[in-house]
């Protein structure tokens, strides 16, 4: 009872009052085949974002040590449990580096697993993600499950030609079987198939990963169909950290998330925003 309690405790906090959830992601460096130069200051990355309305920032278990001052009372940590082997390889392989409990020793409100299917490394894979998924239902850790192609690191539109719109299908649903609380997943090309994500995920909450760089009108369009087929919010990473002005940015798509706007309303104050000199 006591572990239900504590997860149910830090739901909370992840999923917001009005149940939705805005994350920003500033893990890439433990998942990227190249360095990313805005990560190389970590800590205004995590005040850009939680000034635009971010309520969770995923995050690795050395790079928090570093950006907890940026951190309002408010938001909550999503520690990353995995780094990629050999990332710059079409298919790389998801290796563990962190355990729940030093999650729950970081005050982390939630753990994040990537969960690449399919190949010789799916077996060891599905291991993983049922040994996370047990880990947190003993400690009352809530767990986002990433069910997402192999590699982040390509167009969605190649990925989804490569491996399909099933392949997401069953990821989303491998994860929630194995014990996931929330899980983050591609776009997959039009709100019809996203809403079939959603159903996928037999209620379980789904936010939208952002995937590779996209125009701003593009990320908060997709936004906008995603909340409209059932997502409770989104999973940004690069389309925020390496924007010209990352809290801008971040206040957009929150914009459309938690007050549903319409996307073009979002990106006309984004524009008035910019605009305005509100870049980095």
């Amino acid at each position: 009872m006591s572990a239900q309690v504590g997860k149910s405790m830090r739901l909370k906090r992840v999923i917001d009052p009005a149940g939705v959830s805005v994350i920003c992601a500033l893990d890439h460096g433990m998942t990227s085949p190249t360095f990313l130069e805005p990560l190389s200051d970590i800590s205004a990355r995590t005040a850009e974002a939680v000034a635009g309305g971010a309520n969770v920032i995923m995050m690795s278990k050395g790079m928090i040590r570093i950006a907890e001052p940026a951190f309002s009372p408010t938001t909550s940590l999503a520690l990353l449990l995995s780094a990629s082997a050999n990332p710059e390889q079409g298919q790389p392989q998801v290796i563990q580096i962190a355990e729940v409990e030093e999650a729950a020793r970081l005050g982390a409100d939630a753990v994040v697993l990537f969960t690449a299917l399919a190949g010789e490394t799916e077996a060891g894979m599905i291991r993983t993600l049922a040994g996370v998924g047990r880990e947190c239902a003993v400690l009352g850790i809530p767990f986002i499950a990433e069910a997402e192609f192999p590699t982040t690191y390509a167009s969605v539109s190649d990925l989804r030609d490569q491996y399909g719109f099933e392949y997401l299908r069953r990821n989303v649903r491998l994860c929630g079987e194995l014990g996931a609380d929330i899980i983050k997943t591609n776009w997959p090309g039009d709100e019809e198939s996203f809403g079939k994500l959603v159903e996928a995920a037999n209620g379980l909450p789904v936010v939208l990963a952002g995937g590779s760089r996209l125009e701003d009108g593009e990320l908060l369009q997709r936004m906008e169909h995603a909340m409209a087929a059932g997502a409770i919010g989104c999973s940004v990473g690069r389309n925020i950290f390496m924007h010209k002005s990352p809290e801008a940015i971040t206040r957009a798509l929150s914009r459309v998330i938690r007050e549903r706007w319409k996307a073009m309303k979002a990106l006309d104050a984004l524009h008035k925003e910019l605009g305005a000199g509100a870049v980095r």
